[in-house]
């Protein structure tokens, strides 16, 4: 994959709030989080070369940039964050970025329209992980009752990378973005029964639709 374009965006946009957050939340000196995101840069670079560049109509490649640029932070930690501690610095990293927030409000607006319905069929129909080992493979499965839908997924790209540098204990740190990203959506409540990364023989991503907001009880 090219550093150029979404990976180089992605990092103008995110390092100053991973900084901010190796500060507030892993509790790094100000030098240290300098330190960190200084080395992180030329590791990010080298772990995107080395992914294959995404086919036209993969909807993950931000997924995995992301994933990328975490990664490499990872790699020039001093120490190994837990699970849990992870968890809340991603979070806030990635919630920390008005981009973030923006993308999140705009994706809620389309939640179950038609053109959210037809991109999840297609992705599922693209099986982009048979082809791409850090791609994910999709079934879109909608609730009997309309009340959403799930995404069921059987490859993880996300799994593979972190496997791949040796973090795959920390993949639920990544995932635990998704009720997140929900959350600022604002159309829908995201469940989840099982995931890969713990075991389960797929990873359900499950959107229930919100009521309006006109609509609910006080």
């Amino acid at each position: 994959m090219k550093y150029t374009g979404l990976p180089s965006a992605m990092w103008m946009i995110y390092r100053n709030t991973f900084r901010e957050h190796l500060i507030s939340d892993l509790r790094f000196s100000r030098d240290e989080a300098n330190d960190i995101v200084n080395r992180a840069a030329p590791r990010y670079r080298e772990i995107i070369g080395k992914i294959p560049e995404f086919e036209k109509g993969d909807r993950f490649v931000t997924n995995i940039v992301n994933c990328a640029m975490l990664t490499a932070f990872l790699l020039c930690m001093n120490r190994r964050p837990s699970v849990d501690e992870l968890t809340v610095f991603y979070r806030n990293a990635m919630k920390g970025s008005f981009m973030t927030r923006m993308f999140c409000r705009k994706s809620g607006k389309s939640k179950f329209s038609d053109k959210d319905i037809a991109g999840q069929k297609a992705t599922a129909a693209l099986r982009a992980g048979d082809r791409n080992p850090y791609s994910w493979n999709m079934d879109y499965i909608p609730y009997e009752d309309n009340s959403g839908y799930e995404a069921r997924f059987y490859t993880c790209g996300i799994c593979a990378l972190m496997k791949e540098y040796g973090f795959y204990d920390l993949v639920p740190a990544m995932c635990s973005l998704d009720y997140t990203m929900s959350e600022l959506g604002g159309a829908s409540e995201f469940v989840r029964q099982y995931t890969l990364a713990s075991g389960g023989s797929y990873c359900d991503c499950g959107y229930k639709k919100k009521a309006p907001p006109h609509s609910r009880q006080p």
